[in-house]
């Protein structure tokens, strides 16, 4: 599975190129279960500007409708530098797999 994985301040990314689809796993800073992620989603592209660490998903053809957030980074100007809690790899995993 050729996938992108983009961490924003609230969610995880997933981005699977090869079908055409993302999803996101959202983080808790109080997470008690499994990480919530949402339903597959279809995807016409993803754009990534290294300069504002903003990225766009395109969610049709035409590039019409997309969704627009920021990658998280140390220091982050989007939230404060206030992250919340990370995922762990067997956590995405299961996530994105359900």
């Amino acid at each position: 599975m050729e996938e992108i994985i983009i961490e924003s301040c609230h969610s995880t990314w997933v981005i699977d190129r090869a079908n055409s689809r993302f999803r996101r796993v959202v983080k808790s800073a109080h997470r008690t279960s499994a990480p919530v992620a949402t339903e597959w989603q279809p995807c016409y592209g993803v754009e990534i500007d290294p300069l504002s660490e903003s990225f766009v998903v395109l969610l049709n053809p035409e590039g019409t409708r997309l969704l627009r957030s920021w990658r998280h980074v140390e220091h982050c100007t989007q939230c404060g530098g206030e992250a919340t809690s990370e995922l762990s790899l067997h956590d995405l995993r299961s996530a994105v797999r359900s």
